[in-house]
Formats: C-alpha cells, structure tokens, sequence
C-alpha cells in the first residue's frame, strides 16, 4: 500500500499502475525531490519490469502535476512555486468543504469512533514527523470518503500527492502545531452535532490556516 490509509484501496493490478504507485510514493516520501530526473530506465531496472509502463506512469504523473516533461530528457521532478501553493490549498479548502458537508448527514458513531482513533494515532507519532503526516492525511481522506463520491474524492487525492512533499520538508524542520488535535477535535464536534454547515465551515479553516505557517516556512527556509 502506498501510503497509509483509512479506507481500503485497489493493488496495482498492471505494470503501469505499479511503476505509478511507486513512483507517487518516492515522490510524497521525498525520496525524490523537486529538480531530481527521473530515468525510465533506471527505475524500471529498480522495479523489475521494462520501460513503456514507467514512461506511461510519468504521463500520468504529469497530468497531476508531481513531474514535468521534457523532450528527450525524461520526467523532473515538479515543486510548487508560492502562488501554486496557495492555489493548491485553494482547492483542498473547497473540495473538502463540500465532501464533508456531503458527508454529515451519513456520518454514524461508528465512523466517529474510528475518526478518534485516527486522530489517537496522529498523536501517538508526534515526534516522527513522516509517520505523522500519513495519519494526518489518513485522517482527512478517511473523512472526505464518507462522502460517497469517488470522483470527488480522486481529485482530493490527487492535491494530497501534490501537497505532501512539500509538507513532509515543512515538518522535518518544525514542530507540529501544538493546536492540531484541538482544530481536528473541533471538527469532529460539528460531525457530532450532525451540523453540514459549521463542519465545513471549520475543515476549511483548518486548511486555509495550513498553507499560512507552509508558505512562511518555503519562504524563509526556515
């Protein structure tokens, strides 16, 4: 499995679906970062199989903006500039938003149980910052898919790969919020109250706060 989660995904049932799930996790991981060249040949040789499904996971990657192509060179490893930062988060804000207030009216104690639990396990890797942005991102896409929207939840998804390394250097170099299990428990607050509107009120909040201490840090360097 690529990267923890909540809910249950497909394995890779083809050569291109692999060369894709590994590379998108090397990538979130910053096991390749931004301005590295990525080399079909190479990784194929890495994953054991030949270079057309690799070349066939670099488009895709492409398309969601994690690579860029260029002729004759391969696929680079793509950063987000400032602005794209904030477009990014942009999105995350409204496409949450509307999962969860989707959401609401189908969330059941059960779901609620294991969303505390989700939130038990952030806390229990406070001090390992990579496992602790998985359970973060566990958390928040477990939420959204109780939307019942897979098409939704795929382009959330999606911004979650784009955002993650960039949130992964964020952390090895700062504290975690100190305030990321109150905002979380906030949220779940409003599930509780089984109230669409305020619950999207504050998941947008919490990630429109986010991109703020992100952007200062990619900023500063520091």
């Amino acid at each position: 499995m690529r990267i923890f989660s909540a809910y249950a995904e497909r394995a890779p049932m083809t050569a291109e679906e692999e060369a894709y799930s590994y590379l998108l996790d090397a990538i979130c991981k910053g096991q390749y970062c931004t301005g590295d060249r990525l080399i079909a040949e190479d990784i194929a040789t890495d994953i054991g199989m030949s270079r057309m499904p690799v070349r066939e996971a670099f488009r895709r990657l492409a398309a969601e903006g994690l690579v860029t192509l260029r002729p004759n060179r391969g696929a680079i490893v793509s950063g987000l500039n400032i602005d794209e930062m904030h477009e990014v988060f942009e999105m995350r804000s409204a496409l949450e938003g509307l999962a969860i207030r989707v959401a609401v009216p189908k969330i059941t104690p059960r779901h609620l149980s294991l969303l505390e639990r989700l939130l038990d396990d952030m806390d229990d890797f406070r001090d390992d910052s990579a496992e602790w942005i998985s359970r973060h991102r566990a958390f928040h896409e477990y939420l959204c898919s109780l939307s019942g929207r897979p098409r939704l939840m795929r382009q959330i998804t999606a911004l979650y790969s784009v955002i993650e390394p960039h949130m992964r250097l964020w952390l090895q170099h700062a504290e975690k919020p100190l305030s990321a299990r109150q905002e979380h428990s906030v949220i779940l607050d409003a599930l509780r109250a089984g109230d669409a509107a305020v619950a999207e009120r504050v998941v947008r909040e919490h990630i429109e706060g986010t991109v703020t201490e992100l952007v200062r840090f990619l900023e500063t360097g520091a």
